[in-house]
C-alpha cells in the first residue's frame, strides 16, 4: 500500500470481502470507498453498477478478491474484462488466493499487458502451508519494480522457499486435494440444507451458511462440542458462518453437532 498510496488517495473495495484490505488502507490513511453486494444476489456484484462507480470515483486502487472471501462468488472472464476496462486509471489488485479451488478457472495472467493489473496468489492454501506465509505476485516489470522498493529485504525465509519449491513438484497432491475438497463440500452443503439451513452459492472451497445468530452458534459449538467455526460478524455478516471442508470424519462430527443443537431447540 505504501508503494502506491498517498494520504487521502481513494481505494475501492467490493464488500463484504477480506478484511485486511480495509485495514491496510486505514493504516495508509487512504479513503476507502465501498461497493456493497447483497444477499438477495448471493453476494454477486452488479457489474454494470460496479463499473459505473469505478468510472465515477476513479479510485487509485481497486481490490478484487476472486473467488471472493468469504462469499465465494467467482467473477467470470467477461465480467472481469468489463471491470478492468472501467478501471483503466486505477491499479487493479486481483487476489487469487483460492483460485486453485475453483473448477475450470480462467487464466488471468494474459491481462497483465493492460499495464494496471497486479495478481496476488498464495501457496499456503494450495499446499496446506499456512504457517509459512508463502505467496507471490504477477504483474508487469514496472509495477513489480515499484513494489520492490518497499519490500523488506528478507521477506520470505529460506525454509518457506524450500518448502514452496518442493510443493510445486507434487502436482498429484493438489489434484487429489481438489477432488477431496469438492466431494466434502457437496456433503456439507447437502447435509446442512437437509437441516433447514440456507447455503449461499459458492464457487470456492468454502461457503456461507445463514444461521441467524452466528456468534451464538459459534459459542455453543465451542463450549459444548469443542468445535470452532468461522463467525462472519467481522465481515459485516452477523447472520452467517463460513465453512470449508475438512476430513470426512471431521465433517460428519460437525453436522452431528449442529443437528443436535437444532433438535434441542
Amino acid at each position: 500500500m505504501t508503494a502506491y498510496l498517498k494520504e487521502k488517495d481513494s481505494v475501492l473495495l467490493v464488500e463484504p470481502t477480506y478484511g485486511e484490505y480495509r485495514l491496510s488502507c486505514e493504516i495508509a490513511d487512504a479513503e476507502v470507498i465501498s461497493f456493497l453486494t447483497s444477499a438477495k444476489d448471493d453476494f454477486r456484484p452488479d457489474i454494470s453498477a460496479l463499473t459505473n462507480q469505478i468510472k465515477s470515483e476513479k479510485p487509485k486502487i481497486l481490490f478484487l478478491c476472486n473467488p471472493n472471501n468469504p462469499t465465494g462468488y467467482y467473477l467470470k472472464r467477461n465480467e472481469f474484462e468489463k471491470i478492468l476496462s472501467a478501471a483503466s486509471e486505477s491499479l487493479v489488485v486481483l487476489d487469487e488466493a483460492y483460485i486453485s479451488f475453483v473448477d475450470k478457472a480462467w487464466k488471468s495472467e494474459g491481462y497483465i499487458d493492460r499495464n494496471n493489473l497486479l495478481i496476488l496468489r498464495s501457496m499456503t492454501k494450495d499446499y496446506a502451508l499456512a504457517g509459512l506465509r508463502l505467496g507471490y505476485a504477477i504483474s508487469r516489470e514496472e509495477i513489480i519494480d515499484v513494489l520492490s522498493r518497499v519490500c523488506p529485504p528478507w521477506n520470505v525465509n529460506v525454509i518457506a522457499q524450500k518448502a514452496g519449491v518442493t510443493a510445486l513438484k507434487s502436482k498429484e497432491y493438489l489434484e487429489k486435494s481438489r477432488k477431496s475438497v469438492f466431494r466434502e463440500k457437496r456433503y456439507l452443503e447437502s447435509s446442512l440444507e437437509k437441516l433447514g439451513f440456507l447455503c449461499v452459492l459458492s464457487e470456492a472451497n468454502y461457503f456461507l451458511v445463514k444461521v441467524n445468530k452466528a456468534a451464538e452458534l459459534r459459542k455453543q459449538l465451542l463450549i459444548s462440542k469443542r468445535i470452532l467455526i468461522r463467525d462472519c460478524t467481522s465481515f459485516g455478516l452477523p447472520e452467517y458462518i463460513r465453512i470449508a471442508p475438512r476430513s470426512h470424519k471431521e465433517n460428519r462430527r460437525l453436522i452431528a453437532a449442529i443437528k443436535e443443537l437444532v433438535d434441542d431447540k
